[in-house]
């Protein structure tokens, strides 16, 4: 069973536990952290999900993310679900956004990773990740582009995006958002 903290939209721990699975109550929320991954090289992480995954079977993902656990700050569930679904110990990552989801009950905080571990040595993680793939930028616009990219995440990642589609790849930072 895993277990999360709730918490209202504009951030703040409920003291109420959620649980996988079960209905989230109107006016609560989950954390859901993802993580772009980007090689020294400049090249992205695809990584596949699981065929027994309820949501998305078999698609890829730019990156990789989850829920928070219960205790868990954003950026510690982030780098927790990279290190899970990649085997990549994160250094520092870069906030690019942080979205309220009225529809999910979610609220979506996305990081930048930046690496340079050796491209073979991703662990993928049994449940949830089968496949992984690097991809360069060009590439990476069009997977972003194409039916093959998750909506959700176009939507989440759109404006990180529109900076890839812009500059050399750089960041610049995103204010938050609400849906």
């Amino acid at each position: 069973m895993e277990i999360w903290d709730a918490y209202d939209r504009q951030g703040a721990k409920t003291g109420t536990d959620l649980i996988r699975g079960e209905k989230i109550g109107e006016g609560l929320y989950h954390l859901v952290c993802e993580v772009v991954v980007r090689h020294a090289d400049g090249e992205y992480l695809l990584l596949q999900r699981d065929f027994r995954k309820e949501a998305y079977p078999g698609f890829e993902e730019i990156g990789a993310g989850g829920s928070a656990l219960k205790g868990e700050t954003p950026l510690q569930g982030a780098v927790r679900e990279l290190r899970e679904e990649s085997g990549i110990e994160a250094g520092e990552l870069e906030e690019l956004y942080r979205i309220v989801s009225d529809r999910s009950h979610a609220i979506h905080h996305g990081y930048l990773c930046v690496t340079d571990a050796p491209k073979d040595s991703i662990v993928l993680q049994e449940g949830e990740t089968i496949g992984y793939r690097w991809i360069g930028r060009e590439e990476l616009i069009a997977f972003f582009d194409s039916d093959a990219c998750i909506l959700a995440q176009r939507e989440r990642l759109k404006e990180y995006m529109d900076s890839i589609r812009s500059s050399a790849g750089s960041m610049v930072a995103v204010p938050s958002k609400e849906t």
